[in-house]
């Protein structure tokens, strides 16, 4: 794939179906929040919002299977060689399934354990448990579309990955309006929705596998899958990734937990905010992907002046992005809230929080355009060590102004985290990125 003359519409053509894609996967929280935001009494939503936030915290603890994947099927996309790509996807694929069954096997504690650590109420923590051993049953299914949807943006096959999320949405949806609403399974038809949705994204992901590597599949011997160099390849990137989500992940969990101690208005308040948060990130993730794969076809060539290029591009996207969603919460961040919920005293709580919101993508925007860098040049141990140094100074700072300015303090420890994140990407691209690939 040429990079050398890359242009602006080439970076928004490959962006745009990943920002609509990205988009969709806040979305069936933000349908599951809404419809639990108008149940009777806060507990509904709060048990919703703990529950989608445990099992966020699970799945995205194995994004490095969507994440590995983009980075090297982008460098074999780069150099046109389809085994290779293929072994990659299948190496996920088996990871995926592994991991997915040992999370249904140790449902129990796992639930029990995440439930107890983000600090409930009682009430909530009945509701957050109906929709958790609902929505358990996907982990097998959610972690094999992780690596569909890795090896559909390195191969850059962005409409497709548009396609299926959309697919996924729509089955969530009419599924939850069935079971409850139509089959009065209440909080726990919530969780089992995203299940069955779940299942048709990774049917559809099974079909155009076998569709795209027909002959290779002939060719292949499966041993090749587990062929050593290789494995040991993807096992330390995978590694790298899986640290480095984990540390964003008790991030996370630290800021939940701490806005839990608060009390239910205040945990769901968060929730609510955070669900925006993620439609932010979601959407200028769709300019980090395009860095990713075009990272990572530039570094699979050996060309640090397309490399230079594509991280110049995708960051002036990024930035127009970041303006579109501070202008978007600055005019409507109230009647957006009231959409998600019809809770007076969530509203009002809500509405003091609304500053950092819309401060959050500017603030933001230069870590996760970073990350996508990184990942495509398969830089994972600086991406690594950074995060934790990120992670280390949020939970100092959190510690130090939440007696000091309570929930605004947990908000600005929370924003001065992704700053430093992308200030230490940023300073760390040309030394760890940018000159070794020029010296190679």
């Amino acid at each position: 794939m040429q990079t050398q003359h890359l242009s602006y519409s080439r970076v928004l053509y490959l962006a745009v179906p990943i920002i609509l894609a990205g988009l969709t996967q806040p979305l069936m929280s933000a349908v599951d929040t809404a419809i639990a935001g108008h149940l009777p009494g806060p507990h509904y939503l709060a048990g919703v919002a703990v529950g989608s936030l445990l099992f966020n915290l699970i799945f995205w603890a194995f994004g490095f299977l969507r994440m590995g994947t983009t980075g090297v099927v982008a460098q074999y996309f780069g150099t046109a060689q389809p085994m290779a790509a293929l072994l990659t996807v299948c190496r996920g694929i088996v990871m995926a399934l592994l991991l997915g069954l040992l999370i249904l096997f140790a449902q129990g504690p796992l639930i029990q354990g995440g439930l107890a650590w983000l600090g409930a109420s009682l009430e909530a923590a009945e509701q957050a448990q109906l929709y958790a051993y609902g929505r358990v049953w996907s982990a097998p299914l959610v972690l094999v579309n992780y690596v569909i949807l890795g090896w559909l943006l390195g191969c850059q096959r962005v409409k497709t990955a548009l396609l299926i999320q959309l697919l996924i949405n729509v089955v969530n949806f009419l599924a939850v309006i069935t079971l409850v609403y139509g089959w009065g399974w209440g909080v726990q038809g919530i969780g089992a929705a995203t299940a069955v949705a779940d299942l048709s994204g990774a049917s559809v992901g099974a079909v155009l596998l076998w569709r795209q590597y027909r002959q290779q599949l002939k060719d292949m011997r499966w041993s090749a899958v587990f062929e050593a160099t290789e494995l040991r390849r993807q096992i330390q990137i995978n590694s790298h990734i899986f640290i480095r989500t984990a540390c964003l992940l008790a991030t996370m969990s630290w800021f939940t937990h701490l806005g839990a101690k608060q009390g239910d208005v205040l945990l769901a308040t968060n929730a609510i905010l955070l669900n925006f948060l993620s439609f932010t990130s979601y959407g200028l993730d769709g300019f980090a992907h395009a860095a990713e794969t075009l990272s990572g076809a530039a570094v699979g060539q050996g060309k640090p002046k397309q490399l230079r290029r594509v991280v110049h591009v995708c960051l002036v996207w990024g930035l127009v992005g970041a303006l579109l969603y501070t202008l978007v919460y600055s005019l409507f961040g109230g009647a957006l809230v009231r959409l998600l919920t019809d809770q007076y005293l969530i509203v009002q709580s809500a509405e003091q929080y609304l500053i950092w919101l819309v401060l959050a993508p500017l603030i933001s925007m230069p870590a996760y355009l970073y990350d996508g860098v990184f990942m495509g040049a398969t830089r994972t141990y600086s991406l690594m060590l950074i995060m934790l140094a990120c992670s280390f100074s949020f939970l100092c700072l959190s510690w130090l102004l939440l007696p000091l300015f309570g929930n605004h303090g947990l908000w600005i420890s929370f924003l001065v985290f992704n700053a430093a994140r992308g200030l230490g990407l940023a300073v760390a691209f040309k030394p760890i990125v940018l000159r070794p690939l020029a010296r190679a």
